[in-house]
């Protein structure tokens, strides 16, 4: 953290992030307990999963804008839209689940196509809230230890193909979904889903390595290189989930 003391939108988003993390862990002990798939577009798979990363990715959010040169003000008011969002979706997916039904590109009936459209438009806001971010990173260098600001650009950066993969499975369903092909929209979004799931997570995993590396004795050269090398992996592992949905889509 670049302080210790938290300012109450992060406090909100740190709690809410724990919360969804816990409704996803609960709903590991549904499917323990219930049984049932764990693939295909009802299963428990879907809130553990979404309850997971949603809540992780809203935590590491919280934290890594706060190495960005935003206004105070403006970071408040994204963050804590970006919250009250991540509670839209994962409570919508979980309600789907419960109610034994698709959550996405599920238009059989009023309800369910409200309920789909709403998770699409909430996508939609996701992306723009955490384009706004990726900008700020690329428009003023970041600030922190050494290392920090190249993970932090990497970071956001790599998030936004995991933005565009997103919007790609939505829009490639919705497209099948309206020519009445309703099952081949659900398993059109499986290539493309491990590109995705890698690239969601750089925005935590490189910053925290940097954050990890400021804790060391090693010099700042030391940490530079493996910082660089940390992103070139994390970037080849991105490059190689894409090839995989292009070959196998």
């Amino acid at each position: 953290m670049t302080t210790l003391r938290l300012r109450p939108a992060e406090r909100l988003c740190h709690a809410t992030g724990l919360l969804l993390v816990l409704s996803g862990l609960a709903h590991l002990v549904v499917f323990a307990v219930d049984g049932g798939p764990w693939d295909g577009p009802v299963s428990w798979r879907k809130p553990v999963t979404f309850g997971l990363s949603f809540g992780v990715t809203l935590i590491a959010v919280a934290w890594v804008t706060s190495y960005l040169r935003l206004a105070p003000r403006l970071r408040t008011v994204l963050l804590v839209v970006f919250a009250a969002d991540c509670v839209v979706e994962v409570g919508g997916i979980t309600l789907q689940a419960w109610r034994g039904v698709p959550s996405h590109l599920d238009m059989e009936t009023p309800f369910d196509t409200a309920v789909s459209m709403t998770l699409a438009v909430g996508g939609g806001v996701l992306v723009a809230l955490l384009t706004v971010f990726a900008v700020a990173a690329f428009r003023h260098q970041p600030t922190g230890p050494v290392g920090m600001s190249a993970a932090v650009r990497s970071g956001f950066a790599i998030l936004l193909v995991a933005l565009a993969s997103g919007a790609a499975m939505i829009a490639r369903g919705v497209v099948l979904t309206r020519t009445g092909h309703q099952e081949a929209a659900y398993s059109s979004t499986a290539p493309i889903k491990p590109l995705h799931g890698v690239s969601l997570h750089a925005v935590l995993v490189l910053p925290a390595l940097a954050w990890l590396l400021s804790r060391t004795s090693w010099s700042e050269r030391t940490r530079r290189r493996t910082m660089t090398t940390a992103i070139g992996c994390y970037a080849a592992a991105v490059a190689g989930a894409a090839v995989w949905a292009i070959v196998t889509y």
